[in-house]
């Protein structure tokens, strides 16, 4: 510094906040939804990886890497974390998207009822037919 010069004002900058999502429930829910999406993630990988056995003729070796408890621990964590996802996703449907007939706003309980009736239906078809290949 030259002599003369004005010494600027020291800037205090607080430190981060790292856990501010944990003052409220809905910013909680935001960001372990987020979290979620790694499990997401792994469950395409492993149906990804379950076509590739079956395909490859490899679905024997496939099933074994499947029955092992830490893979059946991951699934199951998986399972839950995955229908967490769904849940909070199809529940803010009704703030994404707006529906009018005649000019009237559907409700927000009638597009999330809509939402997981037509989940409920799915899930019901998929595993009518998967369940039928083992019996």
């Amino acid at each position: 510094m030259k002599a003369g010069e004005e010494v600027p004002p020291a800037v205090h900058r607080p430190g981060r906040d790292r856990l501010w999502f944990t003052r409220s429930r809905g910013y909680a829910v935001f960001v372990l939804r987020e979290l979620t999406s790694v499990f997401v993630a792994w469950a395409v990988v492993f149906l990804l990886m379950l076509a590739a056995a079956v395909l490859g003729g490899r679905l024997a070796e496939f099933a074994a890497l499947a029955a092992r408890p830490w893979m059946v621990a991951i699934n199951v964590v998986t399972l839950v974390a995955t229908a967490f996802h769904a849940v909070t996703f199809l529940n803010l449907a009704p703030k994404a998207t707006v529906v009018r007939l005649d000019g009237y706003r559907l409700p927000a309980w009638l597009i999330q009822g809509g939402n997981h009736s037509l989940w409920l239906v799915v899930s019901a078809v998929v595993a009518f037919f998967v369940l039928r290949g083992f019996g």
